[in-house]
């Protein structure tokens, strides 16, 4: 493909000078190219906006611990989301309706204690914020404060916009939820992709465009067909992040513990294992147990 660029006098005498093999070490020492991706050292809400604009796909896992949350830190991840899901994965729940605000801040403080470079989002837990504002503010404020999140994450839309505008209205940076909400799963009585039918789908896309004018910065949409997805994506300018929702969005989100294979009973269509850590796991603890009986361990280079 060719490209028609304009080229500034002083650099068309030096190319001149130095032949044209040299024009792109020219550009790029005077940053006159500008197509590489920037570089976030302390990603934001607004890096998050600015990536949606420029085309840069967001990548985000959870994280609930200081451990696990240095290594995906470490990796250039964009988001940590501190999760509702630690209900499932950490504690064994059957649903994430059991965790409570104490226990979200515990998570959230441990990730924030070992993140350096990704922006880290909390779910606001079921019960601190659906029926009343002032509660969902005080929710709200516990995490900002006594976890030293970045932001909050809410599912709905119309129905908790009163709570939605509390909270930003305190300077409180929240991102959007919309689909499968797993909150409402007594609600629904499935987990199957929702906004199927037209009404569910029309009132998704509004109460995303709601979200933006309420000044949500970000939003995630789960397990909804892609090509809703793709239109809502088109229909905001907030970045939207997807989970089950096609790749025509601007951002990805996954359960770190689904993703390395440390669950083993969840795999929807959606889940993309990358390791198979629990079995990994398993085999490494087994040979410890062996070398420890057959007294293998520890060995002369391994005491003092």
């Amino acid at each position: 493909m060719l490209i028609s660029i304009f080229v500034p006098q002083q650099i068309h005498d030096r190319v001149s000078c130095l032949g044209l093999s040299a024009l792109n070490n020219v550009f790029l020492k005077k940053n006159y190219m500008s197509a590489a991706a920037k570089v976030y050292k302390r990603v934001t809400t607004n890096a998050l906006i600015e990536m949606k604009a420029s085309g840069t796909k967001i990548s985000m896992l959870t994280a609930y611990d200081y451990s696990m949350a240095k290594a995906v830190d470490a990796a250039n991840i964009d988001v940590i989301l501190v999760g509702d899901s630690a209900s499932n994965v950490m504690s064994g729940h059957e649903t994430t309706l059991p965790i409570t605000v104490d226990q979200m801040i515990y998570h959230a403080s441990a990730v924030v204690n070992a993140v350096k470079r990704a922006l880290v989002v909390v779910d606001l837990p079921f019960g601190s914020y659906q029926s009343d504002p002032k509660e969902a503010l005080r929710s709200s404020i516990r995490i900002m404060k006594e976890a030293g999140a970045h932001a909050v994450k809410i599912e709905g839309g119309a129905e908790i916009k009163d709570s939605m505008v509390r909270i930003l209205k305190a300077g409180i940076p929240v991102m959007g939820h919309l689909g499968l909400t797993p909150q409402s799963i007594y609600k629904f009585g499935t987990y199957t992709v929702r906004a199927r039918e037209e009404a569910e789908a029309e009132k998704l896309l509004e109460d995303a465009k709601l979200l933006e004018q309420l000044g949500c910065f970000a939003l995630v949409l789960e397990k909804i067909p892609a090509a809703l997805a793709k239109k809502v994506a088109k229909a905001v300018q907030i970045p939207v992040i997807g989970i089950g929702a096609g790749g025509d969005v601007d951002g990805q989100v996954l359960v770190l513990h689904d993703m390395l294979g440390l669950t083993t009973e969840f795999s929807p269509r959606f889940l993309r294992r990358y390791m198979h850590l629990y079995d990994q796991m398993t085999t490494a603890i087994k040979q410890y147990v062996k070398d420890v009986k057959s007294n293998d361990f520890p060995n002369k280079d391994e005491q003092y």
